[in-house]
């Protein structure tokens, strides 16, 4: 068993960069949990995952894009998408706090 705290585990906020701070978790049997802080205005414009993805807020407020849809981000807010499906994630520019999310990757990979 492993027990992870996100909030105090997620990267310390890089304001003064473009991208969120981002911090591998878990590389385990199934899944990886990756963390990241966004500042506000920081993004993670248009990309795309081999895998399956869950993301969860738990801390502040994100958008998360794909197609003609965009969704708000608070803390407790999960949403699944399927592998190979372009997507972005935005904190807003006039965002006062940072905020922490936890990024799911299903694998199904054994380690």
């Amino acid at each position: 068993m492993t027990v992870f705290n996100i909030l105090h585990e997620a990267p310390a906020a890089q304001p003064e960069k473009k991208r969120p701070s981002v911090k591998r978790l878990l590389q385990g049997d199934g899944a990886n949990l990756i963390a990241f802080t966004f500042s506000p205005g920081q993004s993670l414009p248009d990309h795309r995952s081999a895998h399956p993805i869950t993301v969860t807020a738990f801390s502040g407020q994100l958008t998360f894009s794909y197609g003609d849809e965009t969704h708000m981000l608070n803390p407790g807010v999960t949403v699944h998408l399927d592998a190979h499906i372009t997507h972005r994630v935005d904190c807003p520019e006039d965002s006062t706090d940072n905020a922490v999310m936890l990024l799911t990757m299903l694998t199904g990979e054994k380690h």
